[in-house]
């Protein structure tokens, strides 16, 4: 679970520094990745649900 979280923080940050360069200078390279960044995070949101289930039912 600690790599999985360390994982999303380090998925996080770079979602944010693309999406920070999108926006500030219209970056369209940095649009898509971060596009792809969101997704990567949703799945690891959601594999984050399941162990975290399965940990508390323990």
């Amino acid at each position: 679970m600690k790599e999985l979280i360390e994982n999303m923080k380090n998925t996080f940050e770079s979602f944010e520094s693309d999406a920070k360069m999108q926006l500030e200078s219209g970056n369209k390279a940095a649009g898509t990745r971060a596009r792809k960044l969101s997704l990567a995070l949703e799945k690891s949101l959601k594999e984050f649900r399941k162990v975290s289930i399965a940990d508390s039912k323990k």
